[in-house]
């Protein structure tokens, strides 16, 4: 009897983190869909300000919201199956975040722009997430190159 066994990868660090990134991303966006880990569930809403369903009671969410966190956990997954995928996406992503953070503190939240929609607490969050995404990127995703020996 013949086995094909799949041969062993070892994923690079910049992979892992991508990977944990992407799960929880992945879980955020169940969580956001689950009543009583978001307070207010019967108040979300599709898109818009007016949505009153929280995650975790802080984190303003809606269900577009909740299916951007679900598409960017798989993204994450998927990307990290390389080490240069796993790079853009944390970079990228980072800077989307950041992106996020000054959208959201630039429209008020009250406004009909405000329609994925965001609080103070995921203004802040996402300015997190940008830095931290983009620091992953820039610390594990540097090249080791070999010095010459003496």
């Amino acid at each position: 009897m013949t086995t094909h066994a799949r041969p062993m990868t070892t994923r690079t660090p910049v992979q892992q983190a991508a990977m944990l990134v992407g799960a929880v991303f992945l879980l955020v966006g169940v969580l956001g869909f689950v009543p009583g880990v978001t307070t207010d569930y019967d108040a979300m809403e599709f898109a818009s300000h007016t949505s009153g369903a929280k995650l975790l009671g802080v984190f303003q969410v809606s269900i577009l919201h909740n299916l951007v966190h679900l598409a960017f956990g798989i993204a994450g997954l998927a990307l990290a199956r390389t080490a240069s995928g796993a790079y853009a996406y944390l970079l990228g992503g980072g800077a989307v975040y950041l992106v996020l953070w000054i959208y959201g503190l630039a429209v008020g939240h009250t406004s009909d722009a405000n329609f994925v929609p965001l609080n103070t607490a995921d203004d802040w969050l996402h300015f997190v997430l940008g830095i931290g995404m983009i620091g992953l990127a820039l610390l594990l995703g540097r090249r080791r190159t070999a010095r010459p020996g003496p």
